[in-house]
């Protein structure tokens, strides 16, 4: 990046292109290469080592096999770790796959097998935990249950903000001090790189669902935990030697999909807090779950730079009014994920959800939104119609209201 201090707009669309110009090429290159060729038995053979074991490609080597190394996979990372302010990042297949290598890499270098989990989750991330699959014992929490949780032989603390799906706010930087020496991981899908960087909180790593906001258009799943070199090192070892690498065309397009992430979560931030406001005096909806909303800390302005386009409601009717929004709305789209350009609906509890204990399940009433780039007032209409059959009221929300929600950067 030319410029000392660039604007995150300028890291957006610049990062990880940095030498297309002296390649000759406008574009990222696209390297699909399954194995490429080795310069020689020795060489080729100590490159393999050096990756196999969490390290990068040696410059007279080559980088041998795709499920080692991938060029367009390495372009990538460096983008998104300059989002996050990060040393480097490090991508994988999925989510749950970034997710189960942080779990193996914090377990199986330290003899430490005890991980702290600050609940509500996303319902995979909180199956696979219980689970006990990868053979961490988990103990499960609220946040300021985290100090008294952390045990001597405790490997990781896991926690997501805005948490999944009722977008609880976990104040990152007093997680990390409660936990100590113990590294924090935080799950970071739902505010992207955007809004909140958990490292300059004090974080060992930030893992996203790149599939949601990175990818941004529903047609990419992949993961990827921002961090230092030598947690770095230790993820690219799991990666290696468990096949979890992204594939290169994903790589392309959720690198594709960085250029545009601040403007698209910008214009689905704007129409998610009109929506949220709108919600509120909506006579089927019980409570809406929007960042910010309950923020008696203050942590959207000071954490997070603005609140998300994530909205959960909980209904009157309970669940049967929950599933008859789920497939009455026209607009929305009845399916799990989120973070894409058109607007989600979904049913957590019963759906991502499903397989986490009861005492921790969302409430059955409870509906996800993701919101889309769609008009604000065509999405209000289509909830209303599927809500009450009522037509939207003609008073939008004040542009007051609005940017009271938004930091200055995005009002």
């Amino acid at each position: 990046m030319p410029l000392e201090n660039p604007h995150l707009d300028s890291v957006a669309v610049h990062a990880g292109r940095e030498d297309l110009a002296m390649l000759g090429v406008h574009a990222v290159p696209l390297d699909l290469s399954s194995t490429n060729p080795l310069p020689d038995i020795e060489r080729g053979g100590a490159s393999y080592e050096a990756m196999a074991t969490g390290g990068r490609p040696l410059a007279d080597g080559g980088s041998v096999y795709q499920r080692l190394w991938n060029p367009t996979v390495a372009r990538f990372e460096s983008a998104l770790a300059q989002l996050e302010q990060a040393q480097t990042s490090v991508a994988y297949a999925s989510g749950m796959a970034a997710m189960t290598a942080a779990i193996i890499a914090s377990t199986s270098f330290n003899g430490k097998r005890h991980i702290v989990a600050v609940r509500p989750l996303y319902g995979g991330t909180d199956h696979l935990l219980a689970s006990g699959l990868l053979g961490a014992e988990v103990t499960f929490c609220a946040e300021h249950e985290v100090a008294a949780s952390v045990r001597a032989d405790t490997a990781l603390v896991v926690l997501e903000t805005p948490a999944n799906p009722t977008l609880d706010l976990v104040d990152i930087a007093g997680v990390v001090a409660a936990a100590g020496d113990v590294p924090v991981l935080v799950d970071n899908t739902f505010a992207t790189p955007v809004l909140q960087n958990p490292l300059t909180l004090g974080a060992a790593m930030s893992l996203h669902s790149a599939t949601k906001y990175i990818g941004g258009h529903g047609d990419v799943v992949g993961g990827v935990i921002a961090c230092d070199e030598e947690t770095a090192a230790r993820l690219r070892q799991v990666r290696a030697v468990t096949g979890g690498l992204l594939h290169p065309l994903g790589a392309y397009l959720l690198h594709r999909g960085l250029a545009t992430l601040p403007t698209r979560m910008r214009a689905q931030q704007a129409t998610a807090v009109e929506i949220a406001a709108w919600l509120e005096s909506h006579r089927a909806v019980e409570r809406v779950h929007f960042a910010g909303r309950e923020d008696d800390r203050g942590l959207v302005g000071k954490q997070m730079t603005g609140p998300g386009a994530m909205i959960a409601i909980a209904l009157r009717g309970g669940y049967e009014a929950a599933a008859r929004l789920s497939s009455s709305v026209q607009l929305f789209t009845h399916a799990v994920s989120l973070g894409g350009v058109d607007s989600l609906v979904q049913h957590p509890a019963g759906l991502t959800h499903r397989p986490v204990a009861a005492h921790a399940k969302p409430s059955a009433n409870l509906v996800r939104l993701s919101i889309g780039l769609e008009s604000p007032a065509d999405l209000m209409a289509d909830l209303d119609a599927a809500l009450s059959g009522a037509s939207v009221p003609a008073a939008r929300t004040a542009d007051s209201e609005v940017r009271g929600y938004l930091s200055p950067e995005f009002a």
